[in-house]
């Protein structure tokens, strides 16, 4: 088993490799319900977002993302939500996308996903690329 402080130590190692270089990334705070979107060290976006709620919450890690879809159908046990915009898949059915059914953005209130107002969902999808790094954390 990996300790917590382990863990949080290879987070911040691979920020500081991605700060290092001139690569496109995005980080997830958790704790601060914020995104930021990075060419190398230099933060280009920043913006307000909501994640997974305490049933329901978004994993941390190291992830890329996988796919991308413009306009999606995301289900689930409680939920059935036609055209999610933006969609990033990062693990699974993870996913940062847009949000046009709620407004409550700074709260954990997702299922797991990175939720993101519709507009800067446009913008975050159209500046990333399949296997742009997404590290999350706390």
């Amino acid at each position: 088993m990996v300790s917590a402080q382990t863990y949080q130590d290879t987070l911040n190692q691979k920020m500081a490799i991605l700060k290092k270089s001139e690569e496109r990334w995005i980080e997830v705070n958790l704790s601060t319900q914020r995104l930021i979107a990075w060419e190398g060290n230099k933060p280009v976006y920043a913006i307000i977002i909501s994640t997974g709620k305490k049933g329901t919450p978004t994993i941390p890690g190291i992830f890329t993302i996988q796919s991308k879809r413009s306009i999606d159908r995301m289900r689930g046990a409680d939920y059935d939500i036609d055209d999610v915009p933006y969609a990033q898949y990062y693990s699974g059915g993870y996913a940062i996308h847009g949000a046009y059914w709620h407004n409550k953005f700074g709260t954990p209130v997702s299922h797991g996903c990175i939720n993101l107002a519709v507009d800067h969902a446009k913008w975050l999808f159209n500046w990333s690329e399949i296997s742009t790094p997404l590290v999350i954390h706390y």
